[in-house]
C-alpha cells in the first residue's frame, strides 16, 4: 500500500469559511510536520482537507459512483466515451494498470491517512468541539473503508466466516517513513467490523445537525447501508427507522428537487460540498452534455431501462434530456455543473427500511408497501397494493438509478450482471498494479496478474 508524506498532504491545508455555507477550497501556506499537528486550529483544518481529499475526482467527486453503476450495465445505460478505463469496467474486463481504480485507491487511502491523523491527535483538539471532529474523521474513515471493501473485496455472505482478503486496514496516521509500512489485506469480516465500530462512535460522538458536515443521522444512514450490505436486514431497518423518525430530513416535494442543488436540499442526509472555486463533479462530466458543463454522450440511457416503469405519468421515466451533441438520452440528475454531490439521502432509507422490514415480517415504522408508496407518489407513480421483493429492488433501480447503487444491488442480492454470476471475480476489482509492485505483502484477486 502506497503511503504519502505528511508534508506533502499538508502542502495545501484547506481552510474553512462559514458565512455562506460552503467550503473555501483556498491553499495556505507550505507549515512543517510539526506546526501542521501542534494546534486545534490545524487538526481541524485538516480534518477540513480530509472531506476535500474525499471529495476529488478520483473517489466522491463523482469517479466513484459512476464507475459502479458502469460496473453494473447491461442493456439500461451504454458507455460511449474515449476513456479506455470506464470501458474496461463497462465490459467487465478489467486491467491491472487501470488508472482510474489506482488512483481511486491512492486517493482513499488518502483520506484514511488525513482521518487517522485527526484520530491520533484528538486531545490536542479544544474540548467543546473534539467530539464533533473525532466523529466526523471516523465517519469519513469508515466512509472510506466500507467501499474500498464493496470493491476490491467479495461479496459479505450473513452467517459465513467472510475471511475472504478485503484490503489492508491503516489505522494510524503515517508521519515515519523509514520503517517497513508494508500491510497486508484484512479479512473482508475484519473491515466491517471496523467499518461499524467507526460509525457507531461517530453516531455517538456527532451533533443531530452539523451544518453540511457529517451529523449523527449521516453516521446513522450509512450505518443503515453497511447493514443492508450484510444482509444484516434488522440493523438495516431500525437504523434506517432512526433516521426517518429522527433526524429531521423530509422527501423534497418534487423528484426533480432533489438534485442539482447548490445547497444541501430536505432530503440530503450527506453530500460533498462543490463550489466554483475548486469543486468537481465527475457526474457531469460523464454524464451530462456540453452545454450543461459534461462531455456529452459518454452515458446514454437506453430504452430498457425506460421499459423498467410501470407508470407513464411516473415523473422518472422522463427524467432526462436530448444530448445537444449526438442527441443520446441522458439524465437529468447531473446538469448543475456546480451542483452539490449528493451521497445519501432520505429516500434511500424509505427503500432500505421497506426492504429489511419485508425481510424481517416486520412492520417497524411502517409497512414496506407503504414505505414504497411514500417514493413512489413523490415521482407521481402509481400507489401499489402490495410489494415482493423484486418490487422494491425495482423500484431501488428506478429511484436510485445513475447514483452508484447498481452492482453494489446486484452482488447483495445475487443477482447475474447480464450473464456474470454475482460472484464472479470479474465483478471484484484487481488490486493495482502499483500496489503489488510496493507492497509485497499483498494479495492480488483471482483472474487478475500473471
Amino acid at each position: 500500500m502506497k503511503r504519502y508524506n505528511l508534508t506533502g498532504i499538508l502542502v495545501l491545508i484547506i481552510l474553512f469559511a462559514s458565512c455562506e455555507d460552503e467550503l473555501n477550497l483556498e491553499p495556505a501556506q507550505s507549515i512543517s510536520v510539526e506546526t501542521a499537528l501542534s494546534t486545534s486550529e490545524n487538526i481541524q483544518n485538516i480534518l477540513i482537507g480530509t472531506y476535500a481529499e474525499a471529495g476529488q475526482s478520483d473517489s466522491y467527486g463523482g469517479r466513484l459512483q459512476m464507475l459502479s453503476d458502469l460496473y453494473g450495465f447491461t442493456s439500461q445505460a451504454s458507455w460511449n466515451g474515449t476513456f479506455q478505463q470506464p470501458r474496461e469496467v463497462f465490459n467487465k474486463n478489467i486491467l491491472t494498470d487501470n488508472s482510474f481504480i489506482r488512483d481511486y485507491w491512492l486517493n482513499s487511502y488518502e483520506v484514511i491517512n488525513q482521518a487517522n491523523l485527526v484520530i491520533d491527535h484528538i486531545d490536542i483538539v479544544e474540548a467543546e468541539v473534539q467530539s464533533t471532529v473525532l466523529g466526523e474523521a471516523k465517519f469519513i474513515r469508515a466512509l472510506a473503508y466500507f467501499d474500498l471493501v464493496r470493491l476490491f473485496g467479495s461479496q459479505y455472505v450473513a452467517g459465513q466466516q467472510n475471511s475472504q482478503p478485503g484490503v489492508p486496514l491503516s489505522l494510524e496516521g503515517i508521519i515515519d517513513y523509514s520503517g517497513d509500512l508494508e500491510l497486508p489485506r484484512s479479512s473482508v469480516e475484519e473491515v466491517y467490523i471496523q467499518v461499524i465500530n467507526d460509525l457507531n462512535d461517530a453516531y455517538g460522538l456527532l451533533p443531530a445537525t452539523n451544518s453540511f458536515f457529517a451529523d449523527k443521522y449521516s453516521a446513522q444512514a450509512l450505518l443503515a447501508r453497511v447493514y443492508l450490505q450484510q444482509g444484516d436486514y434488522a440493523g438495516a431497518r431500525d437504523t434506517a427507522h432512526d433516521v426517518i423518525e429522527n433526524s429531521g430530513h423530509a422527501l423534497t416535494g418534487t423528484y426533480a428537487a432533489a438534485f442539482n442543488n447548490d445547497v444541501d436540499s430536505s432530503e440530503d442526509l450527506f453530500a460533498f460540498q462543490v463550489t466554483t472555486q475548486g469543486g468537481t463533479n465527475q457526474l457531469i462530466v460523464h454524464y451530462a452534455d456540453q452545454p450543461n458543463g459534461g462531455r456529452g454522450d459518454d452515458i446514454t440511457v437506453n430504452d430498457e431501462y425506460l421499459a423498467m416503469f410501470d407508470s407513464a405519468d411516473d415523473v422518472r421515466a422522463s427524467f432526462f434530456y436530448p444530448s445537444a451533441q449526438g442527441g443520446g438520452r441522458l439524465t437529468s440528475k447531473y446538469t448543475n455543473q456546480y451542483g452539490n454531490i449528493t451521497l445519501v439521502r432520505l429516500a434511500e432509507m424509505y427503500l432500505i427500511r421497506a426492504e429489511a422490514n419485508l425481510n424481517e415480517g416486520t412492520f417497524i415504522g411502517n409497512s414496506p408497501v407503504d414505505d414504497i408508496n411514500e417514493i413512489r407518489i413523490r415521482a407521481n407513480a402509481e400507489a401499489l397494493a402490495a410489494v415482493t421483493l423484486d418490487d422494491i429492488l425495482l423500484e431501488r433501480e428506478l429511484e436510485l438509478g445513475f447514483e452508484g447503487f447498481l452492482i453494489h444491488d446486484l452482488k447483495r442480492t445475487g443477482r447475474a450482471v447480464g450473464t456474470i454470476p454475482s460472484d464472479d471475480n470479474k465483478l471484484i476489482y484487481p488490486i493495482p498494479q502499483r500496489e503489488m509492485d510496493v507492497n509485497s505483502l499483498l494479495e492480488q484477486n483471482p483472474g487478475y496478474g500473471l
